[in-house]
């Protein structure tokens, strides 16, 4: 449907110099319906079918916006195989009702509290299919008070060491996809030994996308704890903005990928957003390595291998305990403004 919808956008323009509304489009599916050679389409939720004609209508909004290219036509090598119903699904026990297809079996990852509005059912490499469930829910508005400056943690993340807290406390990287390097090699040679189209090699491609996500739902659980124990533990956090993407594309890709500082980020935000707890994000240009915690110098000429530097003033700071106090103090003076907008620092 996705592709169709982007031929006939292409064709049509190119045919009268105007484009094809999701209305119009909607209403040519239907019309497919009653035609003899595309009347397989009634066998698919009508939802389902309007929602990638939806898709579509959003990536050329984004590619108008210049956000994104222009579209381009899906493949089922390249694509994951993934569709969206916006509507009329429901958890009935232990079984998800889906429209035209019936009640499935599935494992419920935590109870639902909410109303369920939407379903996108995605099928990862090992041929697995997953559905993430959107649930509508209340939030308290009610503005909650300045923390306290005890109960408020800087955050400085790292290859080494993942996360350094203002603290002292330090969490080691657990470099789950440097562990298991060696068995991905040894399962990519036997892999490319294989003939093209055999059982063998498709029993071998599904050996290693298991292994692969074996280390992403490692990394995965212990983000998620380690966020939860954050958020749990502190009244506050601080964290940076750092150019996760622009890293990812430097000699140091394979490490900071590993480490998930973007999943740590996300998780540490909608985490505090539900347990009620203050975060701050400062910006990614603040000095946060180089500026002295005692007497507020900033030695320019810091280089990222030094992990310990002497200051001007005879203080010996360790780079990234330095680093998670300085974001703390900074992330602190925002929240305090946040809460006290007739102070000079909320100007």
């Amino acid at each position: 449907m996705y592709n169709w919808s982007l031929a006939r956008r292409i064709a049509h323009y190119k045919a009268t110099g105007k484009s094809l509304s999701v209305t119009e489009l909607c209403a040519e599916v239907a019309h497919l319906k009653r035609q003899p050679e595309t009347e397989w389409l009634r066998g698919v939720d009508s939802q389902s079918l309007q929602q990638a004609i939806r898709d579509l209508d959003k990536a050329f909004g984004a590619f108008f916006a210049r956000r994104a290219k222009f579209p381009r036509f899906r493949s089922k090598k390249r694509e994951t195989p993934t569709f969206r119903i916006p509507q009329r699904v429901a958890l009935v026990g232990d079984r998800l009702s889906i429209p035209k297809v019936g009640p499935v079996r599935l494992v419920l990852h935590r109870p639902l509290n909410g109303v369920v509005k939407s379903a996108t059912f995605k099928q990862d490499a090992t041929g697995a299919w997953y559905v993430t469930l959107v649930v509508h829910f209340e939030l308290s508005d009610t503005p909650l008070p300045p923390p306290a400056a005890e109960r408020v943690v800087g955050l400085d993340v790292g290859l080494k060491d993942l996360v350094v807290l203002s603290d002292g406390r330090r969490v080691p990287a657990p470099k789950h996809y440097r562990w298991a390097e060696r068995k991905l090699r040894r399962l990519g040679r036997h892999l490319s030994r294989c003939q093209r189209g055999s059982k063998n090699r498709e029993k071998a491609r599904v050996k290693v996308a298991r292994q692969h996500r074996r280390v992403a739902n490692q990394r995965s659980d212990f983000i998620h704890k380690l966020s939860s124990r954050l958020v749990r533990d502190y009244d506050g956090g601080v964290i940076e903005d750092l150019n996760v993407k622009g890293l990812g594309k430097t000699n140091l890709a394979k490490s900071v990928h590993d480490a998930g500082w973007s999943m740590l980020r996300f998780q540490v935000a909608y985490k505090a957003c539900w347990q009620r707890k203050h975060l701050a994000v400062i910006g990614r240009f603040f000095p946060s390595s180089r500026l002295c915690a005692a007497c507020g110098c900033i030695t320019s000429d810091l280089t990222l291998a030094e992990r310990e530097w002497t200051c001007s003033c005879g203080v010996t700071h360790d780079r990234d305990l330095n680093a998670a106090r300085n974001i703390r103090d900074e992330g602190l003076r925002l929240l305090l403004a946040e809460g006290c907008p007739e102070s000079i620092n909320a100007s």
